[in-house]
């Protein structure tokens, strides 16, 4: 007879969160849009619990017009006053703005590299760092990768792009596993 799944601890009762925890942290991504997407809610989520930006995502997907960098690159102030109009998004002006400047930023990089995917695994050998955590409190909140991947991005402009938001942006991505070891999706991923 099976135990109850084993689960990181920061995957609280919340459906919501447990069904993120089990079904994206950690995945590898490669899909352009998709890292906008996390970079724009790694930002917006600075300061907030991450709980708290899970449950607008589906209403960033339309204030952000899909997450496309494109798009969101060429707001204008009338367009941001609009997105800061929307109750459903932390409405917090530098965090906007530093979406659609963040967006230019990316699609530089995109133009650069070919794409934001190999500019952003470079900085973990474009392969994912596996870690063997036992718990919880043994997972870092920044590392040397994601001190590199910060100095580099806010060189090249970007905004809300401090090292413990780059390393939760790789955790998501896929690019570091911290699922702590007797976690089910540790041996998964």
């Amino acid at each position: 007879m099976n135990g109850p799944i084993k689960r990181c601890g920061w995957a609280s009762a919340d459906p919501l969160y447990i069904k993120y925890h089990d079904t994206e942290w950690g995945v590898a991504v490669h899909d352009d849009i998709k890292l906008f997407e996390f970079l724009l809610l790694e930002g917006a989520q600075a300061g907030l619990s991450w709980l708290t930006i899970l449950k607008r995502r589906e209403n960033y997907r339309k204030a952000f017009d899909m997450f496309d960098p494109e798009k969101v690159a060429s707001y204008d102030k009338q367009r941001i006053r609009s997105i800061l109009s929307e109750s459903d998004i932390i409405r917090n002006r530098l965090k906007v703005e530093a979406a659609v400047s963040n967006a230019q930023v990316f699609l530089r990089i995109k133009k650069e590299f070919g794409s934001f995917d190999s500019y952003a695994w470079g900085f973990v050998g474009h392969r994912t760092i596996r870690n063997s955590w036992e718990s919880v409190d043994q997972v870092p909140a920044h590392s040397t990768e994601s001190s590199a991947m910060s100095i580099d991005m806010r060189q090249r402009g970007f905004k809300f792009a401090g090292n413990t938001i780059c390393y939760a942006y790789m955790q998501a991505m896929g690019m570091v596993n911290d699922h702590i070891i007797s976690c089910f999706r540790y041996v998964q991923l």
